[in-house]
């Protein structure tokens, strides 16, 4: 295994960083003083710059990133002959207004025009980067972290995540305190725009969508949209799609940012939404995560649709248009395979992270891509994970096969996952990683994301985190027992590991 990870401390407070090959440096930023509390961390990655709003992420941070993306947007669109302009959009978290003023004002600043969607999902604004021609974007919204948390989520000019090297950049300026303010004369432009009906006309207008077919069906849908941006735009779509107004029912749906639930979309927090789809006498109930990226199902009889099916289901109902491969990370479900052996199609796989995804489709001209997250990818619409083209094409598949969820769901391959988070170890994770793998010399073992695991019938992949301070162990086999057992037993192989590296 490559060694992959490096520590940095520094007098004024401390960087680690871990960088995962394929990525760019995850730094996680503490003060290194014994009355501190390690509560102060600031994780930057290939997801985005997050931390929990006043213990890690301030305005002098939102400064300093902001300052340092501005000014190589500003750069970028004079090479390229266009207009220092960034979209600039949020989710409905507390934070939001306040974090959003902050880095506007210092966009402008650094002589960007900004372009204030306002509360926005991560889809509308990386699309309103491509429609405006923008030279990048900032989407405030720390996804599925709790609401205390805040991030920029940056993109470049095609509406994409920052590539490893972009991301390392931007980084390595904001590090360095590289920003580059213009004079008073040059300050950047401001104005409001909401995105929104652009991106579901841009759905609307896929050669895949027939609202009147969709609308032919009746349906009544459930949504659940944790009291942020989806709460507002999954309901747009449905009306727009053919679903009547009265036959959409939401929970959570008004934007206070106050989550209902915690916010990732996982079956023990979306209790309310499986029992509301069988009180209405649904077909089908969604859920989102608050910057609406990532999709969840449940079916009419209330169960839980594994959010590693989002991607499964989308991908039968294109190949039954149109051939092509289809890619998804080191994470996702075995399901897909079996799904794509099916059609005779191919899959690849990639680092986790939507960036590596979406790059890896590039190389093999996918025709849809996704993470086992709930995330789907469709270049014809972007190159961004949406979770409103993802309910766009369940709905057509509903429509076009005349089959409820439950039935669709049902004939699909089934495994069994189970997702652990561990804390960070004091060893880093790299060194653990690299360790544990020498207890499988003769494995099928893969280090481009961390370490994953192939066994016959089953699977582990074990990594840090891009959003949050903590090692994940993924592990998927034929049952859930299995599955939970497999967990654990990597768990305390983690905990063996980590103990004979501290001696």
């Amino acid at each position: 295994m490559e060694p992959s990870t490096g520590i940095f401390l520094r007098p004024s407070g401390g960087f680690i960083s871990t960088t995962a090959p394929g990525s760019f440096p995850i730094f996680f930023v503490t003060d290194f003083f014994p009355a501190m509390s390690t509560d102060h961390t600031l994780i930057a990655s290939i997801s985005g710059i997050r931390g929990i709003v006043g213990q890690g992420l301030d305005p002098s941070v939102l400064v300093r990133y902001a300052g340092a993306f501005g000014t190589w947007c500003r750069r970028r669109a004079a090479d390229r002959h266009r207009a220092p302009r960034v979209v600039v959009g949020r989710d409905a978290r507390p934070s939001g207004p306040a974090c959003a003023q902050v880095v506007i004002g210092t966009l402008r600043g650094m002589g960007c025009d900004v372009v204030d969607l306002g509360l926005a999902t991560t889809p509308t604004v990386e699309m309103a980067v491509l429609r405006e021609e923008a030279a990048g974007g900032i989407v405030l919204s720390a996804s599925h972290n709790p609401k205390e948390w805040n991030a920029l989520k940056l993109l470049n000019e095609n509406g994409e995540f920052l590539t490893p090297a972009q991301g390392e950049t931007v980084i390595e300026r904001a590090d360095a305190g590289a920003a580059a303010p213009v004079r008073s004369g040059a300050v950047g432009g401001y104005r409001e725009y909401n995105a929104l009906a652009d991106h579901l006309d841009a759905i609307l207008a896929l050669d895949l969508i027939h609202p009147e077919q969709i609308a032919a069906q009746n349906l009544t849908v459930v949504v659940d949209g944790i009291n942020s941006v989806g709460g507002e735009a999954l309901p747009r779509l449905l009306h727009c799609l053919g679903v009547a107004e009265e036959n959409v029912h939401c929970l959570h749906c008004e934007p206070t940012g106050h989550f209902a639930h915690p916010a990732e979309p996982r079956p023990d927090h979306l209790t309310e939404l499986t029992e509301a789809v069988p009180a209405h006498e649904a077909d089908l109930g969604l859920a989102v995560d608050p910057d609406a990226d990532r999709l969840a199902l449940v079916d009419e009889q209330g169960r839980f649709v594994l959010e590693e099916l989002t991607q499964v289901l989308a991908a039968d109902f294109l190949w039954r248009h149109r051939e092509g491969p289809f890619v998804t990370n080191l994470s996702s479900s075995r399901a897909i395979d079996d799904v794509a052996a099916a059609h005779d199609q191919p899959v690849y796989r990639s680092a986790v992270g939507e960036i590596n995804v979406v790059e890896r489709m590039k190389d093999v001209d996918a025709v849809l891509g996704g993470e086992g997250n709930g995330g789907v990818i469709l270049p014809d619409l972007h190159y961004g994970r949406d979770a409103l083209v993802g309910t766009a094409l369940l709905l057509q598949h509903l429509a076009e096969t005349e089959r409820s969820l439950g039935a669709l769901h049902d004939d699909l391959p089934h495994y069994a996952m189970a997702k652990e988070s561990l804390p960070l170890p004091e060893a880093a994770p790299e060194r653990l990683l690299t360790a544990l793998a020498e207890r499988y010399p003769k494995a099928d073992c893969s280090t481009r994301d961390g370490l994953k695991i192939n066994f016959a019938s089953s699977w582990v992949h074990m990594r840090p985190s891009n959003t949050e301070p903590i090692l994940r162990v993924y592990t998927e086999a034929p049952t859930e027992a299995e599955a939970r057992d497999l967990a654990a037993r990597f768990g305390e192989e983690l905990r063996e590991v980590g103990e004979a590296l501290a001696v």
